[in-house]
């Protein structure tokens, strides 16, 4: 049987962090679903679209990593897809008590369906998408913390939508 590994989040944008708990689940999962959420409750700064595009820019040279957009509870995807892990990345222990509720809450939802937690390698771990966005504000460098096709898309961006 195959393991089918579902990565659910905003992406706002995908950042080296990201990138690098894929790599990872790469190494225990067949396959892994990145699955980009509208979040609308969130704003993002970026639209779903070139969310899904910059992932997809981003992670395009694996063979067995997908990206598809959602806006459902993150279990009925799992399902829909035929993924019984999800995986979820911990940077610090302020995730932590976040990530443990949510574990178990799509748990209850489907106890089927079991939640991996992953750490991003330490020169990763201080990279969050708000502090990309943040930086992106102030027109400040962010090539350092975003894959290179991530900030070539930036990079294309007219400064405006960037704010």
């Amino acid at each position: 049987m195959r393991r089918i590994a579902l990565y659910p989040g905003t992406f706002d944008p995908i950042t080296n962090g990201h990138y690098d708990i894929i790599e990872r689940a790469l190494r225990l999962f067949d396959e892994v679903i990145v699955a980009v959420a509208i979040s609308s409750d969130k704003k993002p700064m970026f639209t779903l679209d070139e969310r899904i595009e910059m992932t997809e820019k981003a992670i395009g040279h694996f063979d067995n990593v997908s990206v598809v957009g959602f806006d459902n509870l993150t279990v009925e995807l799992a399902k829909a897809k035929g993924a019984t892990i999800l995986i979820r990345g911990l940077r610090a222990v302020s995730d932590f008590e976040y990530e443990l509720q949510l574990g178990y809450l799509n748990n209850s939802l489907d106890d089927s369906i079991e939640t991996v937690y992953l750490m991003p390698r330490l020169k990763h771990a201080f990279i969050s998408s708000s502090s990309v966005r943040n930086l992106l504000k102030f027109n400040a460098k962010t090539e350092h913390l975003v894959p290179k096709e991530v900030q070539k898309i930036i990079g294309s961006m007219d400064s405006c939508t960037l704010q």
